[in-house]
């Protein structure tokens, strides 16, 4: 009896000091984002710039708005070091908190292994960048969303720009281009779409790959030098960035003649590399710097304050950092849209699915948003899991990033067969019927 009364004084006391204090009560909505996360081991400067832009946009909702609509953001980290089987046991870790929003793991192997088991869970899988190509077909993949840019519409946006500076399309035949890719699932994902491009457009391409994770590349960049080609395109990841830049120069490739895909277009690629990267240019979703209303107000409420995620303020603004600012930008809108149907309230993964595939922001929302210019727009829909697609160029000029082209779209027409190919023979090999738009707006999962 004696610990029952004290229990019960500790008890009264506690909600004496809850109400005084004036917080939020403990069964207050709350929304949860597992984050799987990489902050060491050898591509630790994605993973710190990424989830630290993500973290930074959760907590100026949080902080500034109060949550989406009342509904608290929250969050925990689990470290994977980029690896797949880390990744997995953190999924089996976090899974068991409950109001999961979506995962959003950044690393095409922890996403290819967890596209089942989130199928079965019915909690959405962010692929922003990267993923399955073929997950854009949201009739086949209803949980998947390589949202911004597909590694097919990324090739596709590489080449139109390739064409711009020569020109136009029909200027490319008798070129010659060389693509470096990392050799990974990543870095192969591209290569029938270039012998594809090269076959339509006239050109020719040769495709090298550099093994993981690309510390030594010295006869690649031989034997570019010996192909003379007009073009390198490099689709790298971490380490393997700098080292290319660095041995181009040590043959004489000049930089102003290799473009980086969206994984090679950050920071922390180019500055290791010197004054070999001058001249560089790469492919980007979202441009860098802290020029953007969206960033000053992080920065003010945040930053200012001593609440900022990075722990390298020169960071603040940088590729990938910004990257996972827009990420959050994506994630907290896809659930206010959810909300806008089913309540402002704690939603389950399959009531944020519907606001991922119903995702709609143009440029005036964009702006609103404080990201004009920061990002182009995104158009999601119940069969188009990727968005619009669009893309602009950046070029290194030895301190900072500077936009050189329009926003540039790509070729959908030519893209999307081929997408429903490879995901039509994936729902044959597992079994899965193809989704409808009636079943997409059909039964959703509730609390």
């Amino acid at each position: 009896m004696k610990s029952l009364k004290t229990t019960f004084k500790a008890a009264v006391a506690a909600l004496a000091i809850i109400g005084g204090a004036g917080l939020m009560p403990a069964h207050a909505d709350e929304q949860y984002f597992p984050l799987q996360s990489y902050r060491v081991g050898p591509y630790a400067a994605g993973g710190t710039g990424f989830f630290g832009g993500f973290i930074d946009y959760l907590n100026l909702i949080n902080t500034r708005d109060g949550g989406v609509n009342g509904v608290k953001l929250t969050w925990d980290e689990c470290e994977t070091q980029y690896e797949v089987e880390r990744g997995v046991e953190c999924y089996e870790r976090q899974k068991s908190h409950s109001n999961a929003a979506a995962w959003n793991p950044l690393s095409v192997g922890i996403a290819y292994a967890m596209i089942d088991r989130i199928t079965g869970d019915k909690v959405p899988l962010i692929t922003v960048n990267h993923g399955r190509t073929d997950s854009t077909d949201g009739r086949v993949f209803p949980y998947v969303f390589p949202l911004l840019l597909n590694p097919y519409s990324e090739t596709s946006g590489i080449v139109n720009y390739l064409a711009s500076k020569e020109g136009g399309l029909d200027k490319l035949k008798g070129k010659k281009i060389v693509v470096l890719y990392h050799g990974s699932p990543y870095g192969k994902e591209t290569i029938p779409i270039y012998d594809l491009l090269a076959e339509k457009y006239g050109f020719t391409v040769q495709q090298i790959e550099v093994p993981h994770p690309g510390n030594e590349q010295q006869s690649q960049w031989l034997t570019i030098r010996r192909a003379k080609p007009d073009y390198v395109v490099l689709r790298g990841w971490g380490v393997m960035n700098p080292v290319a830049l660095k041995t181009a120069a040590k043959v004489g490739f000049p930089a102003s003649k290799i473009v980086g895909n969206v994984w090679s277009n950050s920071e922390e690629d180019v500055i290791p590399a010197g004054e070999a990267a001058v001249g560089y240019t790469a492919i980007t979703t979202q441009a860098s710097g802290q020029q953007y209303p969206v960033l000053q107000e992080i920065v003010k409420t945040l930053y200012d304050q001593g609440k900022g995620n990075l722990e390298d303020k020169k960071r603040i603004g940088s590729v990938y950092h910004n990257l996972g600012i827009v990420n959050g930008i994506l994630n907290v809108e896809a659930i206010r849209t959810a909300q806008e149907k089913f309540g402002k309230r704690t939603l389950t993964g399959d009531e944020v699915r519907w606001g991922f595939e119903h995702l709609k922001l143009d440029e005036a929302k964009v702006a609103a948003l404080g990201a004009k210019d920061l990002f182009h727009s995104i158009n999601v829909s119940w069969d188009n899991h990727e968005g619009d697609g669009y893309v602009t160029f950046q070029q290194w000029d030895g301190k900072k990033w500077n936009v050189v082209s329009d926003w540039i779209a790509p070729d959908w027409k030519l893209l999307r067969p081929i997408i429903e190919k490879s995901s039509e023979a994936y729902a044959k090999e597992k079994g899965i019927k193809l989704r409808t738009a009636a079943d997409a707006e059909g039964t959703v999962t509730t609390n």
